[in-house]
């Protein structure tokens, strides 16, 4: 039987990514990192927070032979829930209908979560299993966010096996169309304050 330590980030690290680290010069970097613990495998507080605040996320999947695939998931703020300390869930909601990510699941549950703050330039990467959940409507109540017009057609729940948060380098930053909206407002009232103490002065002078 092998005594070799194993890491949480072995999910992404294999034995042949090692490899490679250690060519590149990379892989001292990386042990050190193990050490100290390596990725975390428990949702966090400010995880959670994180996750909660997406309206945007990037599932992947692949299927039985391996062929990856990416689907793009969006909804209001807390549309991505967090169940407990190791399990992630959405409604899936009614879309094109090819069930590619169904399919996947059936085959492989092998799920990963990429979840993006341009604003704030971070990155979260997530790897664990996932499986679809049908006709369970006390689960759809709680998962479908309110007045949201959608139709959720199944849950996903995803559990976590490591996480990861990136360094920001190269994440460009963008901006929400209703953050931009709410500081254009705010300047607007701003500069209408600012004519109006104006216009107030100007009449003192005369």
């Amino acid at each position: 039987m092998s005594s070799e330590q194993t890491f949480a980030s072995d999910v992404a690290f294999t034995p042949t990514v090692k490899a490679i680290q250690t060519r590149k010069g990379s892989r001292h970097g990386y042990e050190s990192m193990e050490q100290r613990g390596s990725w975390q495998t428990r949702i966090t507080a400010d995880l959670a927070d994180f996750i909660h605040s997406q309206t945007s996320i990037f599932f992947g999947t692949a299927n039985g032979e391996g062929q990856p695939y990416i689907q793009h998931r969006g909804g209001p703020p807390g549309f991505l829930r967090v169940i407990d300390d190791t399990t992630i869930a959405f409604a899936d909601f009614a879309g094109n209908r090819q069930y590619i990510t169904s399919g996947n699941l059936a085959d492989n549950p092998k799920a990963f979560l990429f979840l993006i703050d341009y604003r704030n330039r971070q990155r979260v990467k997530l790897w664990g299993e996932a499986r679809t959940v049908e006709d369970d409507p006390d689960l759809m109540q709680k998962l479908m966010p309110e007045g949201y017009r959608a139709r959720p057609e199944q849950a996903i729940l995803f559990t976590v096996t490591a996480w990861d948060m990136n360094c920001p380098q190269h994440i460009p930053m963008r901006f929400e169309a209703a953050d931009v909206a709410a500081l254009l407002a705010e300047r607007d009232e701003r500069i209408k304050s600012l004519e109006a103490e104006i216009a107030s002065l100007r009449s003192l002078a005369r």
